[in-house]
């Protein structure tokens, strides 16, 4: 006898609504990759490289295409939300999906943290940690009013950001101070391996291209629309980086830039248009509450994902039966993330994030790998897989042994909980 639907039940049973097109996804995509880290991680980066700044921003582009193209494939065959938790599960077992969405979630909230104090930086210096946890819970707030209230916020924040960042290229390069001598690309600075370094940093400015496919159950005709609107993101945000990466440096150089705090106001200046620095300053808040807004959409997914699993409380996987999102999901990342945003230093978050995202990635490659024998099919997963490996242990160090900590500690937790609980329920 079929037993009457109680309102939790129902609420569980709800599924997420199919909204985003092709553009929707793109414009997603682009406002978590065309945000802060374009404002913030090309002074590190030039710090490792020196000279070969420009090498190293094409390595994280390779490999950054390598992971689109692999997301793309498995979102299409699995359209569902969790991103490479959902596709290590299906083609490489369940121990790897989850050891995929542990690296996600970890390396991700860490970056939703860094984002935050990013605004704090900008906004406000002296309060830097108020005002990020002020932007976690107002963005919070927004995701949770559905999926669509948080597009249109970020269409905006990608056009204001688009903009700024042509007026810096337009200033930079039309200055009497651009010297196209300092764009000379070598690897005596840093050497190789300072140049893996710098592409392992700035691949933390590119993480974001595959976005779309952590909403796949929110995607319109997911076979079409996800293969399409990955590598177009991808390639609109490589353009973007490449043309502020050579007005940059053709202005302060790589060690100037190596040098510089806030490498793009220091550039404006450089190139001398100093009125245009407050409005860099703006550009780089509206960017980071961009990259954060699009973040937290990610990780609040993959955290249903492995919910509905019981890898996480089986309570965050109910999506609410008005709006339609995983708000409970939703909510406990903000609160964890306000937490962190109030308490951590910014600078070791990146190196960190970018060790669990480079995890996270060459697991989607080791998925993609299996989905054809065509040896020509498995030249990009194959060359994503060795690079997301080599570039996450070309990171500082700091960042490798506390990424290796935090990888083994959620190894450990899965076998604690087979062994108690056996397998999870599908």
């Amino acid at each position: 006898m079929t037993q009457p639907v109680g309102r939790q039940g129902a609420a569980e049973a709800v599924g997420l609504r199919r909204t985003l097109g092709v553009f929707d996804a793109v414009v997603i995509g682009l406002g978590a990759m065309v945000g802060a880290g374009v404002f913030a991680v090309l002074g590190p980066a030039a710090g490792a490289a020196g000279s070969g700044l420009l090498v190293g921003l094409g390595i994280a582009a390779v490999v950054a295409y390598c992971n689109a193209m692999a997301s793309a494939r498995l979102a299409a065959r699995y359209p569902a939300s969790g991103g490479t938790y959902v596709y290590g599960r299906e083609r490489l077992g369940e121990f790897w999906g989850y050891l995929a969405g542990w690296a996600f979630v970890v390396g991700k909230t860490a970056s939703c943290a860094a984002m935050a104090l990013t605004v704090g930086a900008y906004a406000w210096p002296g309060q830097a940690h108020a005002v990020a946890v002020a932007a976690v819970l107002m963005l919070t707030a927004v995701n949770y009013l559905g999926v669509r209230k948080s597009l249109w916020l970020t269409r905006a924040i990608v056009a204001v950001v688009l903009v700024v960042l042509v007026a810096v290229v337009a200033v930079c390069l039309g200055s009497a101070g651009s010297d196209a001598g300092r764009l000379g690309v070598g690897l005596s600075d840093g050497g190789f391996g300072g140049v893996l370094q710098a592409a392992g940093l700035l691949f933390f400015a590119f993480a974001g291209y595959a976005r779309v496919a952590t909403l796949g159950e929110e995607v319109r005709d997911p076979a079409r629309t996800i293969p399409r609107a990955v590598p177009l993101a991808l390639g609109i945000a490589l353009c973007v980086y490449a043309g502020v990466a050579v007005a940059v440096l053709s202005v302060l150089g790589a060690g100037g830039l190596a040098e510089a705090t806030a490498p793009l106001a220091d550039a404006v200046r450089a190139a001398g248009v100093p009125g245009l620095v407050p409005v860099v300053r703006v550009g780089a808040v509206v960017a980071a509450l961009g990259s954060l807004l699009a973040l937290i959409l990610g990780v609040s997914r993959t955290t249903l994902a492995m919910a509905r699993d019981r890898h996480l409380p089986g309570a965050l996987a109910a999506v609410h039966p008005r709006f339609r999102v995983p708000h409970r999901a939703e909510l406990a990342v903000g609160v964890v993330v306000a937490v962190l945003a109030a308490t951590v230093d910014v600078r070791g978050a990146v190196g960190f994030s970018s060790f669990g995202v480079l995890v996270y990635y060459a697991i989607a490659n080791a998925a993609a790998w299996t989905l054809s024998s065509a040896p020509l099919a498995r030249v990009g997963p194959a060359v994503g897989l060795v690079g997301c490996v080599t570039l996450a242990f070309a990171l500082p160090g700091g960042s490798v042994v506390g990424g290796s900590v935090v990888l083994t500690v959620g190894a450990a937790a899965y076998g604690v909980r087979k062994k108690v609980g056996g397998a999870a329920p599908r």
